[in-house]
């Protein structure tokens, strides 16, 4: 009997090695190398092309003018804001979340909004009974809407049935329980995910249906699963949220047919998801006097401009080394503010702990948000509050200058419709509506805040 090939493959990059080796020379990873087959098989069990000749390729002039197909809108405002207008046919979309964060609920509320429109919708779940779907649309008050429903991991027979279905869109949860009986490994393995998403990718390009991908991601936050996956597919989406807060945020890293920053902001309610056209309202919260430590970052998330409240806290340590903690922003990033206002400006946070918290559970990386921390670390520091219709936003280099941001007029045009009057800004920012104060390094920030 002739011997079978085996290779290992580390579940957590794709590394391939000849030989079972405890951590992945590749990615680091310990224990993640997993024995799989190395005969190639095509998914489905379809066998390999043996040389037949095919048709020869066919060329278009670039200059051609191909006309785009129209978009598939689902009404849902927030989930077609960040698929860049709505869905587009023939199109694979990614979307990834933490577990419970609500995907399936968001994807059913898509289907049935679809579905409403006149598409034909598949719903195929790989991880939840039939009964359990239907459960959850009852809940969302959805049941009537006409969704075609399927529970099934088998790829061959979630291929055949859409092939004789012919639906508009597609959403199969989750890619790492569909398994293609050609490919010898487990479930949920990288050639398994790698195999059955390149197969639906292929199913969409050739139907012109739009497929919705569900995919795990790892305690890291990213999708588990080789990342030729998210290459393969038009645009990756994820679903963030933060446990004990009804806020969910949809972002997108990746868009062929739309922006990769745009983000949708939901709350989670007892019938399911529910739009929030103005975030900046539920990022703030309630109008008053704020503690000292909280300063207003006007930033800008996409095409749409968000107000959101940075709080800062600065206690004296317990222990030797001073804590920095933070949460929502980039922890080397607030190290170089420190630095900065430690060595340009003499304050001293050396010793005291440092906390940082963007409410709301928003995540933000832009650096324009940089005076906005700074601020509020000054105020925590010398625990004076800020003013209270007061925005801050602008980027510190590392000499101390602030430098300017983009889209000045449209941060503070949000600023001014939400009942803020004073902006600390970068030199140049102007506005009729917000009297804005010019910050051109930030020595001239303490002495705002911290007159003595």
């Amino acid at each position: 009997m002739a011997k079978t090939d085996l290779i290992f493959v580390c579940q957590s990059c794709g590394a391939i090695s000849a030989k079972w080796q405890g951590k992945c020379d590749a990615c680091g990873a310990w224990n993640s190398m997993a024995e799989e087959s190395a005969r190639p098989a095509a998914p489905g069990g379809m066998a390999a092309p043996t040389g037949k000749r095919g048709k020869t390729l066919a060329f278009s002039e670039l200059s051609g003018t191909a006309v785009a197909p129209p978009r598939m809108m689902c009404g849902i405002g927030e989930f077609d804001r960040v698929c860049g207008g709505g869905l587009v046919p023939s199109s694979a979309v990614l979307i990834g979340g933490d577990p419970g964060v609500g995907k399936s609920t968001l994807l059913l509320q898509v289907a049935t909004a679809l579905a409403k429109t006149g598409k034909t919708v598949a719903y195929v779940t790989g991880e939840e009974a039939e009964a359990q779907v239907q459960d959850r649309a009852r809940r969302l008050g959805a049941a009537d809407a006409p969704v075609m429903l399927a529970a099934e991991t088998d790829l061959r027979k979630i291929l055949d049935g859409l092939r004789v279905l012919k639906p508009d869109v597609v959403i199969v949860d989750s890619i790492q329980t569909m398994w293609a009986d050609g490919v010898e490994s487990a479930p949920g393995t990288v050639t398994q995910v790698r195999a059955c998403a390149h197969e639906l990718v292929r199913y969409a390009k050739k139907s012109g249906a739009a497929v919705l991908l569900v995919g795990h991601v790892t305690k890291d936050g990213q999708i588990a699963g080789p990342r030729v996956v998210e290459h393969l597919v038009d645009a990756v989406i994820y679903f963030e949220g933060e446990r004990g807060l009804p806020f969910r945020i949809l972002r997108a890293v990746k868009n062929r047919f739309g922006p990769t920053d745009e983000i949708g902001v939901f709350e989670m309610k007892e019938r399911g998801l529910e739009e929030t056209p103005n975030p900046s309202a539920l990022f703030l919260g309630a109008h008053g006097a704020r503690a000292s430590g909280a300063a207003v970052f006007a930033g800008v998330e996409g095409t749409r401009p968000v107000l959101v409240e940075i709080q800062a806290l600065a206690a004296p340590a317990a222990y030797g080394t001073p804590r920095r903690a933070v949460v929502g922003w980039d922890s080397a990033r607030l190290a170089m503010i420190l630095a900065v206002l430690e060595t340009r400006c003499g304050l001293g946070f050396g010793g005291r702990d440092v906390y940082l918290s963007v409410a709301g559970g928003l995540r933000i990386t832009e650096p324009a948000a940089d005076l906005a921390v700074a601020a509020a670390l000054i105020s925590a520091l010398a625990d004076e509050p800020l003013p209270e219709d007061s925005v801050a936003f602008g980027e510190v280099a590392l000499s101390g200058d602030v430098r300017p941001a983009g889209r000045t007029e449209l941060r503070l045009k949000e600023a001014a419709k939400l009942g803020f009057k004073t902006a600390f800004a970068p030199i140049g920012a102007e506005s009729g509506q917000v009297s804005v104060r010019g910050i051109a390094r930030i020595g001239d920030l303490v002495a705002v805040l911290t007159p003595r």
